[in-house]
């Protein structure tokens, strides 16, 4: 069964990036967006990554446009955003899909890994999160409205 570490992806500066990079680590995986209503959860996700860095953890975010057209700018535009609003630090990556045909192909791993709410593969909105253990295996699937804070117990468990 492929793992999270199968995958690799543009970073927000346009290089190419194998998750297997990650190997080892806890990883939270997110689709992001600016201009959201749950933006402010990047306040919360960098907390998280900052809390639990050390530790052997990181957060991933994926800009997405599919929502709304919550992420409309160029990916410089996304991470002087977050740096600037947010301080950012952990790692992003250049704006994809993640629902249908054009999907990444992480996306959807994650998403027929652990699908959502009935079953329902697709995300349904900004800012839905995976939890992956450090063997590249989707833990769990959190709601857009999951703040990150409420996931700390489960990242704690996964760092063992």
């Amino acid at each position: 069964m492929p793992t999270v570490y199968d995958f690799s992806a543009k970073t927000i500066d346009g290089k190419s990036k194998k998750l297997a990079d990650f190997k080892g680590k806890v990883l939270l995986i997110v689709n992001t967006a600016s201009q959201c209503g749950f933006t402010p959860q990047y306040k919360g996700l960098e907390a998280l990554h900052r809390r639990f860095a050390k530790r052997g953890f990181a957060v991933l975010g994926f800009p997405c446009n599919q929502f709304g057209a919550q992420e409309p700018g160029p990916e410089s535009e996304i991470a002087e955003f977050c740096e600037m609003n947010y301080g950012v630090t952990f790692p992003l990556f250049a704006k994809i899909d993640v629902n249908g045909e054009t999907a990444h192909p992480l996306y959807k791993h994650l998403t027929s890994a652990k699908p959502g709410l009935l079953g329902s593969e697709a995300i349904k909105w900004n800012f839905t999160k995976f939890l992956i253990g450090r063997d590249g295996q989707v833990i769990a699937r959190y709601a857009p409205t999951t703040k990150p804070e409420d996931i700390a117990a489960d990242i704690e468990k996964a760092l063992g």
